[in-house]
């Protein structure tokens, strides 16, 4: 498989032929005007890229290249603004090299050497970053640290359940490794496929498991990193209260202060027993009580997501006549048919009408029938026609926050109304659907999707636009500016308006300590 330098994944796996040319018709007909014309990429051999400013010495003994189109590909993550700017042919700051260590040593060379000469390093894991936390500063010169070679399976602890990791292995990998043991992390963002365990690390990543254990903060043990000020290891210990944790630092850091090169981390058997049910409720609202009721009632689902009319439609999980409740559990252990049969005892309390559920049992990748099956498949292909939409000439985007539940339907209203109104002064109209993908005893996160036809060249500014209002009245309702996207540079600003003062000083001063040549992925989190 070859890797898409502009968008998403693989290139085979893209949209294309008759798919894209039902996309181009689909879309046309929703705007009441004709079938749409797919542009192409810029073939990226055209592009002319400026000169290293920099000499990588081979004294360094770290592989590097400074090869254009690998530089190209590494100059940008896979928000919509980089996807549709690279597409265009716009990579406005490549890195002057790519350098890709094989051992946590020569990591540390790379950033004595970083630290030395002034280069900025940033890491890069599988660059899927959608916040512009792989995007290169544009003031100096910089090399990405790509850690593929760091990608393995360093030892399984099977008595404590847990195993320790290569940062730069890929999810897929870590599966695979796992499973003759019996065992599995399952820890699956979207970006799974195409993403790391230190990028998860870094960003605080959130796997699409809706309760219970979801977060990578919830799977870790202990946390290996090189900072330029040394080695970070921290002990090994199901948990301690010997002050503030070091890996809770690291965690989210997005490489301002090192770069995580190993981690122990929980695992779990391989689930054997699984259930699934999808109700259908007369309005979001009613759905999204009906999921606080499962987050708040001790079943802990693996999974419980509210999709909007508008959203079950648009990944083929409903008709658009109901927002869905998709719900599924899972053991390792045990039967799960009470625990079925409560959480549809409760929808049903709720107002909601299950359409299908079922049993299963076996080592499998789980049921993927119903309207939880064929949604999972869109979740899955999303970046894919994401990517095609781009090339229609769309607008095409998310956003997502978090917050309590108390507030959770005054807020979704209030962001949806915004988003709304925005997209119709910006874009001239387009749709705006919700989800909720994580659910809390305390709280939820919604999500929101945009399509809306764009203006050519303008797409990138248009969302821009679009995106600062919404960013706006998240912080201004008291959400959070991020519930699994991570800050990056993109919501730096944000970030900055939502933590508290006194903790923004004390994270400076860790910055300057650790890093004092201020040579670490300079600009995310806003330092």
């Amino acid at each position: 498989m070859t890797r898409s330098w502009w968008g998403w994944g693989n290139v085979d796996e893209a949209v294309n032929g008759t798919e894209l040319e039902d996309l181009a018709t689909l879309v046309g007909a929703a705007l009441g005007g004709p079938r749409r014309v797919a542009a192409d990429p810029v073939d990226v051999r055209s592009l002319e890229i400026a000169d290293p400013r920099i000499d990588v010495p081979n004294s360094l003994g770290v592989e590097f290249s400074l090869a254009p189109v690998d530089r190209l590909a590494h100059g940008h993550g896979q928000a919509f603004r980089d996807v549709a700017a690279a597409f265009a042919g716009h990579v406005t700051n490549p890195p002057d090299a790519v350098v890709r260590p094989s051992t946590a040593g020569e990591v540390r060379a790379v950033l004595d050497w970083g630290s030395e000469h002034g280069v900025a390093v940033v890491p890069f894991g599988g660059g899927t970053s959608v916040v512009g936390g792989v995007n290169p500063p544009q003031d100096r010169p910089v090399v990405t640290l790509s850690l593929e070679h760091l990608g393995d399976l360093i030892e399984v602890d099977e008595v404590s359940m847990a195993a320790h990791v290569q940062a730069g292995t890929f999810g897929p990998d870590i599966d695979r490794m796992l499973h003759p043991y019996g065992l599995t992390l399952r820890h699956f963002p979207q970006s799974w496929e195409f993403s790391t365990l230190g990028g998860w690390l870094a960003t605080r990543s959130g796997g699409h498991f809706a309760t219970g254990p979801t977060r990578i903060d919830d799977f870790v043990e202990a946390i290996g990193a090189e900072t330029p000020a040394g080695r970070w290891e921290s002990r090994r210990l199901p948990g301690s209260g010997a002050g503030p944790s070091p890996d809770r630092l690291l965690l989210g850091s997005e490489g301002a202060l090192g770069v995580i090169t190993d981690a122990w981390i929980r695992v779990q058997r391989r689930p054997t027993f699984r259930a699934r049910a999808n109700a259908l409720f007369t309005s979001v609202d009613a759905a999204a009580e009906a999921m606080r009721g499962l987050a708040q009632s001790g079943l802990q689902p693996a999974n419980a997501r509210v999709l909007d009319h508008a959203e079950a439609a648009l990944t083929g999980a409903g008709d658009g006549s109901h927002a869905v409740l998709v719900l599924g559990f899972e053991s390792a252990d045990h039967s799960l048919g009470p625990w079925l049969d409560r959480a549809m005892e409760l929808c049903s309390d709720h107002g909601g009408r299950i359409a299908d559920h079922a049993l299963t049992e076996g080592d499998t990748t789980g049921d993927a029938a119903g309207a939880g099956g064929q949604w999972r498949r869109t979740f899955l292909r999303a970046p894919y026609l994401r990517d095609a939409l781009i090339r229609l000439g769309m607008v095409v985007e998310t956003f997502e926050t978090a917050i309590t539940w108390d507030r959770f339907p005054d807020v979704t209203r209030r962001l949806r109304e915004v988003a709304t109104s925005n997209v119709t002064e910006v874009c001239g109209g387009g749709s705006v659907s919700m989800r909720v993908t994580h659910a809390y005893p305390d709280g939820a996160a919604p999500y929101f999707t945009i399509i809306a036809p764009g203006r050519p060249g303008q797409q990138v500014a248009m969302w821009d636009e679009v995106k600062a209002a919404v960013s706006d009245a998240i912080i201004d309702v008291g959400a959070t500016i991020t519930h699994h996207h991570a800050v990056g540079r993109d919501h730096a600003p944000w970030y900055q308006r939502q933590a508290p003062a006194p903790f923004l000083a004390g994270l400076r001063v860790a910055k300057q300590r650790l890093d004092p040549a201020a040579i670490m992925n300079p600009g995310v989190l806003g330092l």
